[in-house]
């Protein structure tokens, strides 16, 4: 077969960089295409420096073209990013984590895990370098939802000093107490006790250079709330909840909690889980099983973002179950969701750090015998 420039823009159409809805040629990211004889050249623009994308990139258009047109075809692919705006936090940070998102519900059962995971590795998809601390110190779940139940940091040197290894599944780094206890163990702790594993997770181990911590708090608002945010300037939170008035009531009092004048964290926005419930039979009905908008109606009653509706997917939970997001399906309903959420977080947070000052982290003093929070 003879090759021609439009016969490899034809090609390049069946592919899309990882993180991007488009194909690569509708997004702009294929600038050119030369073809002399048997020899292609493809310049590529994108968006982000991750080795694992331009990676993917260059084979993914090396096999179309030879699956499709011309198996001995010698093909090169050029590869220039364009650095995506910086979304870095200006004051004081752990050193290398520019960002600090805390997940929160105001009660349990509403998927708060389970939208994190998928943030986590949706945000990876795009290119950013993610972390994820599981803060639900007595129900842990990310072992599970990332397919490291079994798994056991190790310790490494750095500058002197020993630190915990983060586990790494899916490019995203992960530390919870799930991996310092038996699966059936239940962890019957106080709360300084608690306060004393998270200290030890976020300062005593080496998480690298991180674009975003997430931090799945516990659900409610409490001693752990309180023991992250007097540790950690977080950046912004993000409140989950179902659309049913119960979880709505508790969410408000989640952002409540962030927006009260002793605590000041931004609130990034409101997620909704389990929107809606979709048939596969009845792919064009939506049936509102714990009722329609109410998370989206919270958020602007409380004049905050609104940043995206997940319906109740059943592949979600199986997923989640085997201990793979569901949002890695690329292409999948539940991809493309997480997507437009991460999106809007990204935006949210380049907003935040762009007009307002640093978020500090809360100090908490006891006075005969009762605490007040204060900002530090």
């Amino acid at each position: 077969m003879k090759l021609d420039k439009k016969a490899v823009l034809n090609a390049l159409e069946s592919i899309s960089v990882a993180g991007e809805g488009k194909n690569m040629v509708e997004s702009g990211a294929v600038t050119n295409v030369v073809v002399f004889g048997n020899e292609v050249i493809v310049d590529l623009v994108l968006a982000t420096p991750a080795m694992h994308i331009k990676k993917r990139a260059e084979t993914d258009i090396i096999n179309t073209i030879r699956e499709k047109l011309l198996t001995e075809a010698s093909v090169k692919v050029n590869i220039k990013v364009e650095a995506q705006e910086k979304v870095e936090i200006k004051g004081k940070q752990i050193p290398g984590i520019k960002n600090i998102i805390a997940v929160a519900s105001g009660k349990g059962g509403v998927g708060k895990s389970t939208v994190t995971a998928n943030l986590a590795v949706t945000l990876g998809k795009m290119g950013f370098k993610v972390g994820v601390l599981d803060a639900d110190i007595y129900g842990p779940s990310m072992p599970i939802m990332f397919d490291v139940e079994s798994a056991k940091p190790t310790s490494m040197e750095v500058d002197g000093k020993s630190k915990m290894k983060p586990i790494e599944s899916y490019e995203i780094k992960i530390l919870s107490i799930g991996f310092f206890t038996a699966p059936s163990q239940a962890v019957v702790w106080r709360g300084p006790m608690a306060s004393k594993a998270l200290n030890q997770m976020i300062f005593d181990s080496h998480w690298g250079e991180l674009d975003f911590l997430l931090i799945d708090l516990p659900p409610g608002t409490g001693d752990i709330h309180l023991s992250i945010m007097q540790a950690l300037p977080i950046t912004g939170a993000v409140v989950v909840s179902t659309p049913q008035a119960v979880a709505l009531a508790d969410a408000r009092k989640g952002v409540s909690m962030f927006l009260s004048e002793a605590i000041n964290v931004p609130v990034l926005g409101i997620i909704e889980n389990m929107a809606y419930f979709t048939p596969a039979e009845l792919p064009d009905n939506k049936y509102y099983i714990f009722g329609q908008s109410g998370a989206r109606h919270l958020a602007e009653d409380l004049k905050v973002p609104f940043l995206g509706e997940v319906p109740l997917v059943q592949s979600v939970r199986e997923a989640g179950d085997i201990g793979r997001p569901a949002a890695l399906q690329e292409g999948s309903i539940i991809s493309e969701v997480f997507k437009e959420i991460a999106r809007n977080v990204v935006e949210e947070v380049v907003a935040r750090n762009e007009n307002l000052p640093a978020t500090e982290a809360i100090k908490i003093t006891t006075m005969a015998g009762c605490s007040s929070v204060k900002g530090k």
